[in-house]
C-alpha cells in the first residue's frame, strides 16, 4: 500500500504536467498577432497577382488591337492621269486580247526528247535552249563526216607529193633531151604523168569541198536536236515531256508530239473586237479608245485603233478592228475578254485638256493624319500589312483625286478604317487591282 509521501509525489507530478500544457496568455496573444499578419500578407499577394494579370491582359489587348488585329479592306491601284477630262464614247464593242507574236515551238527533225527545260509561266529570251533531243546518231554522223574530210585532205597531200616528183622528173628528162641522151617518148610519158597528177589534185580538192559540205550538213542536223526560243516571251503551254517522240509533222493519231511548248510575246498583246458593220463608219485608224477587262471592270486602260481589217464576216455582219494597248501591264493576259469604248477624236485646233500631275487614286483613300506635321496620308499595301505614306493632294475629278508622292501602280487602301495604323495587318476583300 502506497505511503502518504508517495501519493503526494504523484499529485505533484500531475500538477506539473497540467502546468506544462497550459498556454501562457502572452504566447497566445503573439500567436494571434502572427496569424493576422500572415492573412494580410496573403491578401496583399493575391491583390498583386490580380493587378499583374490585369496588366498582362490589358497589354495583350492593346498589342492585339494595334498589331494582331486584322482589318478587312478594299484596295485600289494608283493610275497615271492623262487629262482632267476625256472625250466621250461614241461606240462600244467586245472582243479578246490577242498576241501578234505567238509560236508553238517544235524541232525541225523527228526524234526522242532527252530534256525539256521549260515550265508554264517561265520567261525566256531569244535563243534560249528550250529542249534537247537524243543526238547520239547525229553525233556519229558528224564524226564520220569529219573523218572523211581528214582522209580527203591526206589523199590530197599524197597526190601533191607525187605531182612534185613528176615535175622534177619532167625537168630532168627535158635536160637529157637537150643533150640527146634519152628519147622524146620518155619525156612525153613524164609530162603525161605530171598532167594526170595535177588533174587528180583538182579532183581531190573537190572531194575535200564535198567532205566539208557533208560535215556542215551533219552539224546542222546535230544542231536541230537543240530546240531554241525564236523570240523573247513567256511560256504559256508545255506540250511534251522528256522521253516522248517529237516531230514537225503530225503522226496522224499516233503518240508523236508536234510541239514542245507555246511562247507568247507579251509586248505584242493587242485587242481584236468585232464591230457591227452598221457602225463601222464611226471607227477610224488612230482613233483614241478605252478598254475595260472583264476581270478588272473598274480599271480603264488607254488604247487606240491600229487598223480596220478590210473584210467583213457575212455570218455575224461584223468587221474586225485591231486596237493597241497604250499601257502594258502583267495583268493583261492573252484571250482575256475585254470591252472597248471608241472615243471622240479631238477636233483640229481645239486645245487639249490640261495634263494632270501625279497619279489618281480614290478620293476616300486620302485621309488626314493625326501625327503633327504629317498632313495628308494614304495607306500603301505591303503584303498583308499597310504602311503610312505622306502625299500631296491635288484636284478632285469625280470620285478620284490627284496626288503626288507615290508611283503609278501602287496598291492603296480604298477606304482606310478609322482605327487602322501603320503596320496594321489587313485582309483584302477585292482583287486589289481595280481603280
Amino acid at each position: 500500500m502506497p505511503s502518504k509521501f508517495e501519493n503526494q509525489s504523484a499529485v505533484n507530478d500531475q500538477s506539473g504536467l497540467l502546468r506544462q500544457l497550459r498556454i501562457d496568455s502572452s504566447e497566445r496573444d503573439a500567436a494571434a498577432a502572427g496569424g493576422a499578419s500572415r492573412q494580410r500578407l496573403v491578401a496583399r499577394a493575391a491583390l498583386a497577382a490580380v493587378a499583374v494579370a490585369v496588366a498582362v491582359i490589358a497589354g495583350g489587348l492593346v498589342y492585339w488591337k494595334w498589331h494582331g488585329q486584322r482589318f478587312t479592306v478594299e484596295t485600289a491601284i494608283a493610275v497615271t492621269a492623262s487629262a482632267t477630262q476625256g472625250p466621250s464614247a461614241i461606240l462600244q464593242a467586245s472582243g479578246y486580247v490577242t498576241a501578234r507574236r505567238q509560236a508553238t515551238v517544235s524541232a525541225q527533225i523527228t526524234g526522242k526528247l532527252k530534256e525539256v527545260l521549260i515550265e508554264e509561266g517561265e520567261h525566256v529570251r531569244a535563243g534560249q535552249i528550250l529542249a534537247r533531243l537524243d543526238d547520239s546518231a547525229y553525233q556519229a554522223s558528224v564524226a564520220q563526216a569529219h573523218s572523211q574530210l581528214l582522209a580527203a585532205r591526206a589523199l590530197e597531200g599524197q597526190i601533191q607529193g607525187q605531182l612534185a616528183q613528176a615535175r622534177r622528173d619532167t625537168q630532168r628528162y627535158q635536160d637529157l633531151i637537150d643533150r640527146n641522151l634519152v628519147s622524146r617518148q620518155s619525156l612525153e610519158s613524164t609530162q603525161t604523168q605530171e598532167a594526170t597528177l595535177a588533174a587528180q589534185v583538182q579532183v581531190q580538192r573537190k572531194q575535200i569541198e564535198l567532205a566539208q559540205a557533208t560535215l556542215r550538213g551533219a552539224q546542222v542536223q546535230l544542231d536541230y536536236c537543240t530546240v531554241r526560243a525564236p523570240f523573247s516571251g513567256v511560256i504559256v503551254a508545255k506540250a511534251a515531256q522528256a522521253g516522248e517522240i517529237i516531230s514537225p509533222i503530225s503522226a496522224g493519231g499516233g503518240f508523236t508530239r508536234t510541239g514542245v511548248g507555246t511562247i507568247v510575246d507579251m509586248d505584242s498583246l493587242e485587242i481584236e473586237v468585232d464591230v457591227n458593220e452598221a457602225y463601222i463608219n464611226r471607227v477610224a485608224s488612230g482613233q483614241p479608245a478605252q478598254a475595260l477587262l472583264d476581270a478588272y471592270p473598274d480599271w480603264k486602260i488607254p488604247a487606240h485603233v491600229i487598223a480596220i481589217i478590210p473584210t467583213a464576216d457575212r455570218n455575224k455582219a461584223t468587221v474586225k478592228v485591231r486596237v493597241a494597248l497604250d499601257q502594258k501591264d502583267p495583268r493583261i493576259l492573252p484571250d482575256m475578254g475585254i470591252r472597248v469604248s471608241f472615243l471622240e477624236q479631238t477636233a483640229a485646233g481645239k486645245a487639249a485638256p490640261a495634263a494632270v500631275a501625279g497619279v489618281l487614286v480614290p478620293s476616300t483613300a486620302v485621309v488626314s493624319s493625326a501625327v503633327a506635321g504629317a498632313g495628308s496620308v494614304i495607306y500603301v499595301v505591303a503584303g498583308d500589312r499597310v504602311r503610312v505614306q505622306s502625299v500631296t493632294p491635288g484636284q478632285v475629278y469625280g470620285d478620284l483625286r490627284s496626288i503626288t508622292g507615290i508611283a503609278a501602280g501602287t496598291k492603296v487602301v480604298r477606304v482606310p478604317p478609322g482605327e487602322i495604323r501603320d503596320g496594321a495587318a489587313i485582309a483584302i476583300t477585292n482583287a486589289g487591282n481595280s481603280q
